[in-house]
């Protein structure tokens, strides 16, 4: 009987210290995301105050161009589909307004916790115990808690990195805006070419810097609690294929999002299917 309470103490041990290995690692990452945020605000503040001492001068007629076609790049995709913010998937644009580095930092906060990435983390350390992977955490539910544990720290390190953290420095937008008319390949290739291409603060487009290396950094954070198996180079650059993978064809279901809650007839309680809306309507409040 006593080997087997000291085997029980011992698993409950090893579960405690995993969860704290976590909570640790969340912390850290909550806190550089903090620090980034008050430098990034700090900067704009100057910048402003550098704005202000400047002279008037006339709007020059460029702006005027870019603005317009930020508007009509804008006006076929999120918002003229979607007539409020989604719950499942908050990353989902719903305005064309650009979000300020405290917005970024609470959509990294609610992507962390939406219902789409806790199924995604239940998932995922399913089929990492069925495979076998990260052998060091064992099988039973000791190991599945711990692949849990695992999954939804890098999972939360990957939307401050990839959703505040680089996007709030590069001026990135990180929502996801959807094609509101185009065929079937259309929509799935424009969602695949969001892995790379991302909206930019002022309408425009640009390399997805932020969403590429949002993902690697957390991975290479990620070596500091996955068993010491996973912690090489090559083993960090394997995980990080796969989660592009997984982004890539995240954002196909986002892309069909809209038309899925349609097809179930559920507009009413979640961001619906407003197609029929004029290119040029404003977005609902």
């Amino acid at each position: 009987m006593e080997p087997i309470i000291r085997t029980a103490r011992l698993r409950l041990s090893l579960v405690r210290l995993s969860v704290m290995r976590v909570c640790i690692v969340r912390l850290s990452v909550v806190i550089v995301a903090l620090l980034a945020w008050l430098v990034s605000g700090t900067c704009c503040t100057a910048q402003r105050r550098v704005v202000a001492t400047l002279p008037d001068a006339p709007k020059p007629q460029q702006a005027n161009e870019v603005e317009g076609k930020a508007k009509g790049w804008r006006s076929r995709t999120t918002y003229e589909i979607l007539a409020r913010r989604s719950f499942f998937f908050p990353d989902l644009a719903y305005t064309n307004k650009p979000l300020t580095s405290a917005q970024k930092f609470l959509l990294a906060a609610d992507e962390s916790i939406a219902p789409s990435g806790l199924i995604a983390a239940t998932m995922s350390a399913g089929i990492s115990q069925a495979r076998n992977s990260w052998p060091g955490y064992g099988q039973g539910w000791n190991g599945y808690g711990k692949r849990y544990g695992a999954t939804l720290a890098l999972n939360a390190s990957t939307d401050m990195f990839g959703t505040f953290l680089l996007p709030s420095m590069m001026h990135h937008d990180p929502r996801y805006f959807v094609l509101a008319r185009g065929k079937l390949s259309q929509k799935i290739g424009y969602a695949l070419k969001r892995v790379v291409v991302t909206p930019t603060d002022a309408g425009g487009e640009a390399m997805n810097v932020s969403g590429v290396l949002g993902p690697l950094a957390a991975e290479g954070l990620a070596n500091t609690y996955l068993p010491d198996a996973e912690r090489t180079a090559g083993q960090t650059f394997e995980r990080f294929g796969i989660q592009l993978g997984v982004i890539a064809g995240g954002n196909v279901v986002k892309e069909f999002w809209p038309a899925i809650l349609k097809a179930l007839r559920i507009g009413k309680f979640a961001p619906g299917a407003n197609t029929g809306a004029h290119p040029d309507a404003s977005p609902k409040p």
